[in-house]
């Protein structure tokens, strides 16, 4: 059984920026996988913490570095989600995240799982395939 009502410490408790990882549904029950955004540094960092790109991060966040924390993974209600906001209104269209930030965050995501061996190994890779 799991309490689902809410969120509680040390779970994400705040709002804050994600990056929606899941793939875009035309039909479904409207919900999106998740992984939240921090400025605050991880401690320690691990193979699943991405440092991301400014050029990732919305300026309206601030010029403070942002961290994918990829084993804090959520799967969250539509109701859950909003554009960054600025003054005057919303940020249109919502900012894109780049294709190698993507790429890391997917890959600290399967660190965080422990799929990320169990993957290589089903597909006949080795690290060097994969760092490369």
């Amino acid at each position: 059984m799991c309490d689902f009502r809410g969120f509680k410490v040390p779970e994400m408790t705040k709002v804050r920026p994600v990056v929606v990882i899941s793939p875009r549904r035309r039909r479904g029950p409207g919900l999106y996988t998740v992984v939240p955004l921090s400025t605050q540094i991880p401690n320690p960092v691990e193979l699943f913490h991405h440092l991301m790109d400014p050029r990732s991060v919305p300026v309206e966040l601030g010029s403070k570095l942002s961290w994918a924390k990829c084993d804090m993974l959520y799967t969250v209600s539509l109701d859950r989600l909003s554009q960054v906001k600025r003054r005057g209104g919303y940020v249109t269209p919502p900012p894109q995240v780049l294709e190698a930030d993507l790429d890391a965050i997917r890959d600290g995501v399967l660190r965080a799982l422990g799929l990320r061996e169990e993957i290589m190994n089903l597909s006949g890779l080795d690290e060097e395939d994969v760092d490369a």
